[in-house]
């Protein structure tokens, strides 16, 4: 058994003399849901469909479960499931019937339990036998992610999962998605919702015009600068006079914003205790200090947007 559930090494994508992915490399280890972002026409769908083997690859080496796609491309193919746009069943079926007809054309026997089991963990038990054509969008892609993963695959691919979910589709589907990642399946996604993305993945990369320019945990999106800054949220009773100390008193704390009576400061964390001893000094009341952690959005602007100015020197 492979040490990952997938390894791309070296994956290129060249139509005529434009190159469209460009000698991308990363690795999806067991049990973990790997993001794929960048801003549309990035790459991110041209790597997943030549992962799925949608199209034929230039150049580099794709291994699922650590079998090669191209030595051993029926047993590679047989440890991926894949949604690629929408999921597409027979309407007129019920979604039962839908998963009974993939499991014929299976290579391995996909017993009645399996089907009972993937109905249950994406929750559609009590509309399985329901023609498709009644479903709504969310318990398609439900369906499809049952379909996707009825024989067992170490690796799923999902480019765009969520696009047309209402917000209780798209926390349904991420909630499925955390529980098969905690029973050993792991997950490939790509999408451009930033804040869905940090809500879901363990690690991500970033994707810009066909080059990956970052690859982190997600845990692990702040700088090494931003560690030693933090963002607070200041709420106190005179947010001007608080303003005015700070700029008298401490030169080197910023204030970033100020709405009705909060501040929003950049500090070093030693200097927060020394903030809120001068402002009580002062007879300012503070009712609350708030960490502000920087999001997912914030690190992808700031990679993308230091990617860019390196570009331009």
């Amino acid at each position: 058994m492979s040490q990952f559930a997938l390894e791309v090494k070296a994956l290129t994508k060249t139509i005529g003399k434009k190159t469209i992915v460009d000698d991308v490399s990363f690795q999806v280890e067991r049990g973990e849901i790997f993001g794929l972002l960048g801003p549309n026409g990035a790459g991110k769908t041209t790597i997943i469909r030549m992962i799925v083997s949608l199209i034929n690859r230039t150049g580099g080496t794709v291994l699922i479960n650590g079998h090669d796609l191209d030595d051993s491309f029926t047993e590679a193919m047989n440890e991926l499931g894949a949604i690629v746009e929408n999921p597409e069943f027979y309407k007129y079926l019920s979604g039962y019937k839908n998963l009974k007809h993939y499991a014929r054309m299976a290579l391995s026997d996909i017993s009645e339990e399996r089907i009972n089991e993937v109905t249950e963990l994406v929750g559609l038990e009590n509309a399985i036998n329901d023609k498709v054509r009644t479903y709504s969008l969310g318990m398609r892609q439900r369906l499809g992610v049952a379909q996707a993963i009825l024989h067992k695959p170490s690796i799923l691919i999902l480019d765009e999962p969520t696009n047309g979910l209402d917000p209780q589709g798209i926390r349904e589907f991420r909630d499925y998605l955390r529980l098969l990642a905690s029973q050993g399946t792991s997950v490939l996604v790509s999408s451009h919702l930033l804040s869905e993305m940090q809500l879901m993945c363990d690690r991500f990369a970033i994707i810009e015009k066909g080059k990956l320019i970052h690859i982190s945990s997600m845990h692990d999106n702040e700088t090494s600068e931003a560690r030693k800054v933090k963002t607070i949220e200041v709420e106190l009773s005179n947010p001007t006079l608080a303003s005015k100390l700070l700029t008298e008193h401490m030169t080197d704390v910023k204030v970033t914003s100020s709405k009705g009576t909060r501040l929003t400061l950049s500090v070093r964390k030693e200097q927060i205790p020394m903030i809120n001893k001068l402002f009580v000094e002062n007879d300012i009341d503070v009712f609350e200090i708030l960490n502000v952690k920087a999001t997912l959005e914030d690190r992808f602007l700031e990679i993308t947007n230091k990617d860019k100015k390196e570009q331009m020197v």
